[in-house]
């Protein structure tokens, strides 16, 4: 997420450990390679493509992260998990906040 100190990774592992430790299967877009230091440049398209199929095909739900509200990916992914009818949870500390069901 952009504006954030290293986009935010450190809460998305932190959040995604969490869910993991309750049982969930996680996608977390920051355990990618495209999303290391070490490439040179981030291929949006391709993260999205896959973010969006995982969505679509797999997910039952998403986690939005504090400050969601200002990044246009998540307003991207927000609206496929809408029509693909999922249930949308918002991740207030130290725990989830369903928004819909």
């Amino acid at each position: 997420m952009k504006g954030y100190p290293e986009s935010n990774y450190p809460l998305f592992r932190r959040v995604a450990a969490e869910l993991r430790a309750q049982g969930h299967q996680v996608y977390n877009p920051a355990e990618f390679d495209y999303c290391r230091t070490t490439h040179p440049t981030f291929p949006l398209r391709v993260a999205f493509a896959e973010y969006s199929a995982f969505i679509c095909s797999k997910a039952d739900a998403i986690v939005l992260l504090p400050g969601w509200h200002k990044s246009l990916g998540v307003s991207a992914e927000l609206a496929l998990a809408k029509n693909c009818q999922l249930d949308i949870y918002e991740y207030v500390e130290p725990s989830l906040r369903q928004i819909t069901a």
